[in-house]
């Protein structure tokens, strides 16, 4: 199983870069993981919604530029569908059984994902109605894939 991170902005806090490398050493034993950075665009704090759709729009095309035809693709999106982390396990499971071999997860901004982005996507997925910061939401993400495939690994890590 190959899985891909498309995600938008740099991570510079070491703290997050550590977990983010404690999750990928984990989750090398069930996937191929990768992580792509897309520059998120700089912009002024009062953006007009046309300034912001443009953002969203450069970023969108960037992100669309990464994304492999046969990937099965997670938006994260805040009106997405909520999972237990069961839920989530058995969605991905179900995907592996299925034929899916590429899975990419998109986390957008902090003005989040364009339109086509959400369109194109097979599923939209929310972690909870509250607003992470993007970085954060990387370890969150990697978190749960990893504890996704200890669940159908059956190995005791969820509890």
């Amino acid at each position: 199983m190959k899985i891909s991170i498309i995600a938008v902005g740099k991570i510079k806090e070491n703290y997050l870069k550590d977990a983010i490398g404690e999750y990928l050493k984990r989750l090398s034993a069930f996937a191929n993981m990768q992580i792509i950075e897309i520059p998120d665009a700089q912009c002024p704090e009062n953006l007009s919604e046309a300034q912001k759709n443009i953002v969203l729009q450069k970023e969108g095309e960037k992100i669309l530029a990464q994304i492999s035809p046969k990937s099965f693709v997670y938006a994260l999106a805040i009106d997405g569908k909520k999972l237990s982390s069961e839920k989530f396990s058995e969605n991905i499971q179900n995907n592996m059984t299925n034929g899916v071999s590429h899975i990419t997860f998109i986390i957008g901004g902090s003005l989040g994902l364009n339109s086509e982005i959400l369109q194109k996507s097979d599923f939209r997925l929310s972690f909870s109605d509250m607003t992470f910061p993007h970085q954060l939401m990387r370890v969150i993400l990697l978190e749960q894939v990893y504890r996704s495939f200890k669940i159908i690994a059956g190995e005791p890590y969820h509890k």
